[in-house]
């Protein structure tokens, strides 16, 4: 089981400083306030391969496929009730490297023998929960697509409850998240808030 204080965080930008490395470190500062154990991890300094669909993971309850950054986030995901993953929007969606990293949560479902059929989670029923944000350029929330939602289907899926939503507008240069008090108060709202219902 899950450690019921334990968060992990997860950043999927590959620029290191920006927006979404400051939102991220943000809105763990609120968990930690609210008594949450937290670990931070991104993803670029991580090479994790893009799944090839081999279904080798059906069989051996992992990726066999490849032996990869991946295998040092599994367990870390395994052990942490919460989970906090932010990525800018690119091209209205996620980064390469968020997607490949969901994509490789494929381990954790279970599937019947005959194809297609329904499937279910290795992760469900452990009251596991989720915050996803995204940070997109343009100031019209429509612009960032499908970001949020690329993320939080697939911890839905996984069993996951997402609890906070947090999407993040007009903001681009490195760093300039910093200069707006209302969103940086709101990420560590959302954080502590997202803490304290892990406790």
């Amino acid at each position: 089981m899950p450690d019921p204080r334990r968060i992990l965080g997860i950043g999927g930008s590959p620029r290191p400083r920006g927006n979404t490395d400051i939102l991220l470190d943000r809105i763990l500062e609120g968990a930690v306030d609210a008594g949450a154990d937290v670990e931070r991890v991104h993803l670029r300094d991580y090479t994790i391969e893009a799944c090839t669909g081999c279904e080798r993971c059906r069989k051996d309850l992992t990726c066999s496929r490849f032996l990869d950054g991946m295998h040092l986030l599994y367990p870390e995901l395994e052990k942490a009730q919460g989970v906090v993953i932010g990525s800018p929007t690119y091209n209205y969606n996620v980064t390469s490297m968020t997607k490949s990293f969901i994509d490789r949560l494929y381990p954790y479902y279970t599937f019947p023998s005959k194809r297609p059929g329904g499937y279910s989670s290795r992760l469900a029923g452990e009251e596991r929960r989720a915050l996803v944000f995204s940070v997109c350029e343009q100031e019209d929330i429509r612009e960032m697509g499908f970001a949020i939602e690329a993320i939080a289907m697939p911890f839905e899926a996984l069993g996951y409850r997402i609890t906070e939503r947090f999407p993040v507008t007009g903001i681009f240069e490195r760093g300039a998240v910093k200069q707006h008090d209302d969103i940086m108060d709101a990420a560590y709202e959302v954080g502590r808030r997202f803490g304290g219902e892990l406790i």
